[in-house]
């Protein structure tokens, strides 16, 4: 989550003032060695950072008094840090990194790795495939004998000392998807094969028109950019059978309990009104927003979706709550107008409009952000916000974890102090909240949120925002949720996913396919943020991604534990579609370039159907959320499109090798083949060459 954060709330924050000239941390470095020096970027009075573009050895940090052994460095960790420190860590690989060090009353450093330096790509090599038949060599996975079947064209060939020879599907980009054609015994779940479908319901589909307005929310007539489409959980209920045909065994939805129920100004230019749609805009964590649903439809959400092998996964926010709005303040009685401000205000405030040479975001000239009356909405104790007696939280630059994302509030979840209900909270009318005795702002997060894992079965949690919260909140969330699912279970023993962990995914914006000690604060995997780049080259040609499925595989192998979450298309960085630039032969090379890669991967909504960017306004991301285009789905060239990706899909399903299994190139030339095997699992992937039709 990023983009949707942009708005005018800007106007409430100060200017910074530059930073003083100060002293630089006395940390001498070197690699191998030979000397590194370190040039410090002053972030603060007592904190420092620097990137380092680091070849791969011995990196060792050392203070003005150091003596004794070097201490191996843990990345990502906060390391104490003494006059007489000594660091190493061993550099696996180029990459770049970030060090920062705290000089205060806790001196402390960090290494971050940030990316990778991409591996040595082999030649891809994609002539255009002119529709003959392809001999491969598979003896060192299948026998001589062994009947081999096309998942794509559903021929079927022997192998005869040790080759095989199919002719394949028309329209397959000469793509053969080789298994064995006898039945085999269901391999074991392995999450590391995971297919993840992520679907902001407001967009997807509309299974109840009366819900549409809730809390007064209104559509605002022009281009829809930020108001509610109507999508909700009964929609998601009825498409659970297209979704599972793409062999989906885990459905991300966008966080659906309530919003706040009025808009900000969206974009730059304040040019629509946004909503939280979305589900980043947090009002009350324990109540469905009412756009939403009801209570009954995610139970039948849920039993419909575990009754097809699908979990169901909760976007949650530990960051931050949503921002202020005229008709929250209105309906839930906090903050205040600025004097003789009302008359300027209709019967609902959230009917407002600017003036011809205003524009949206000129609402917050009405209110008196000063005013004492604020204590009645999260409170000081509950956010940073610059407003009335709230601190100013930083940048999010400056400081990670007590900064404001976007201007948003900033919850203390780092705070030890014991803190009461919100005022607004407690006086609402419809809320699970309750006052409990010595909470901290954590702690009724935490509740709040494993409460849907209790009571309803929610299979595990896509995190938000990571990086900007503790890890020690995060892995407090994960025990909390494992009692919790725990509870459900003992009380829901039929249920098909009775037996299932929970499982519990991060959004750290930027990582990469690296282990890191993430995993050990409470995740099993971390999104891929470097796929998406990858693969618009490998949808072209399937040859172009054997550097990243070796890498990937490895990594995989080397780290048990370890799981990684690839994406070509998202709602913070851009559809493929927009990449491919609506060439529907790329957006099928996709099916084949992200199902195939090693790790779990996720399709996002319309991925499958060549979903087109929609209005986006002056906010470059809002149009990667445009509404699901099942109108299109009957066209035939879109229906062919989705019937492809339903292929590949269901052949990863069958076959946990291909996310969790050994990498084994066959062939760098053309074809390009490679082989996946765990166990007993294997199978042969073949691309003959590019298609030469749309």
């Amino acid at each position: 989550m990023r983009a949707h954060r942009l708005t005018a709330l800007s106007l409430l924050i100060g200017l910074t003032l530059p930073l003083p000239v100060l002293a630089d941390p006395e940390l001498a470095a070197r690699l191998d060695g030979q000397p590194l020096p370190l040039s410090w970027n002053a972030l603060a009075s007592d904190r420092y950072d620097i990137e380092l573009s680091l070849a791969p050895g011995q990196l060792q940090l050392r203070m003005p008094q150091a003596s004794g052994e070097a201490v191996a460095l843990a990345p990502f960790r906060r390391q104490p840090l003494g006059t007489d420190s000594i660091y190493r860590y061993e550099v696996p690989e180029a990459g770049r990194y970030r060090l920062i060090v705290e000089t205060g009353a806790a001196p402390a450093l960090r290494l971050l790795p940030i990316k990778a330096a991409e591996p040595e790509a082999a030649t891809a090599v994609c002539k255009p495939w002119e529709g003959g038949a392809v001999e491969v060599t598979v003896g060192d996975v299948f026998r001589d004998g062994q009947t081999l079947r096309d998942a794509l064209s559903g021929a079927t060939a022997v192998v005869r000392n040790g080759q095989v020879t199919f002719q394949p599907a028309t329209g397959s980009d000469g793509l053969l998807l080789l298994e064995a054609a006898e039945p085999a015994k269901p391999a074991p779940r392995d999450w590391r094969n995971a297919i993840v479908y992520f679907v902001l319901t407001d967009r997807f589909a509309n299974g109840d028109p009366d819900n549409d307005r809730s809390y007064g929310r209104e559509p605002d007539g022009v281009e829809e950019i930020g108001t509610f489409h109507g999508g909700d959980l009964k929609g998601l209920t009825k498409r659970l059978d297209h979704i599972a045909s793409l062999g989906v065994d885990a459905l991300w939805i966008s966080a659906p309990y309530e919003q706040i129920h009025g808009w900000v100004g969206g974009g730059d230019r304040g040019d629509f009104r946004h909503y939280g749609y979305h589900g980043y805009y947090a009002l009350d964590f324990t109540q469905l927003d009412a756009n939403m649903g009801s209570e009954n439809d995610l139970r039948a959400l849920i039993s419909e979706a575990h009754a097809r092998g699908i979990r169901v996964l909760f976007d949650v926010v530990l960051n931050h709550p949503g921002y202020s709005t005229l008709q929250d303040m209105q309906q839930l009685g906090f903050g205040a107008l600025r004097d003789g401000m009302a008359e300027y205000l209709p019967e609902h405030w959230s009917a407002w409009q600017p003036e011809v040479h205003e524009n949206l975001h000129a609402y917050h000239n009405l209110v008196d952000y000063e005013h004492p009356s604020w204590a009645a909405w999260w409170g000081r104790d509950w956010v940073r916000a610059g407003i009335a007696d709230y601190d100013t939280p930083p940048s999010s630059t400056v400081d990670p974890l007590k900064g404001s994302l976007a201007f948003l509030p900033d919850f203390r979840t780092e705070s030890e102090a014991v803190v009461a209900l919100p005022e607004f909270l407690a006086r609402k009318a419809q809320t699970r909240a309750e006052p409990r005795e010595d909470y901290r702002v954590r702690d009724y997060l935490i509740e709040w949120l494993t409460g849907w894992v209790r009571e309803f079965g929610v299979d595990g949690f896509r995190a938000d925002t990571v990086k900007h919260v503790e890890p020690s909140t995060w892995a407090e969330l994960r025990v909390a949720a494992e009692r919790a699912r725990a509870d459900w279970a003992r009380a829901n023993p039929d249920d098909p996913m009775a037996d299932e962990p929970f499982w519990m995914v991060g959004e750290v914006f930027g990582h990469g396919p690296q282990a890191s000690d993430y995993l050990n604060q409470g995740f099993d995997a971390l999104i891929n943020f470097d796929f998406q780049e990858q693969a618009v080259a490998a949808g072209d040609c399937l040859a172009a991604a054997e550097p990243s499925y070796a890498d990937y595989a490895r990594r995989l192998a080397e780290t048990p534990g370890h799981n990684l979450l690839s994406y070509a298309s998202s709602h913070d960085t851009a559809l493929f579609n927009q990449l491919a630039k609506g060439d529907l032969a790329r957006q099928r090379g996709l099916a084949a370039a992200l199902l195939l890669a090693p790790g779990a991967v996720q399709i996002y909504y319309g991925d499958e159907s060549a979903r087109a960017f929609g209005p986006t306004g002056s906010d470059p991301f809002q149009g990667t959320r445009s509404p699901m285009n099942w109108d299109e789905h009957e066209r035939p060239e879109i229906a062919g499109l989705i019937d492809y990706w339903q292929r590949v899909g269901q052949f990863r399903a069958r076959h946990p090798a291909i996310g969790a299994g050994t990498h084994r190139l066959l062939s760098s030339g053309q074809p390009y083949a490679f082989a996946r095997t765990l166990g007993d699992d294997r199978i042969v992937v073949v691309q003959a060459g590019a298609s030469l039709t749309p």
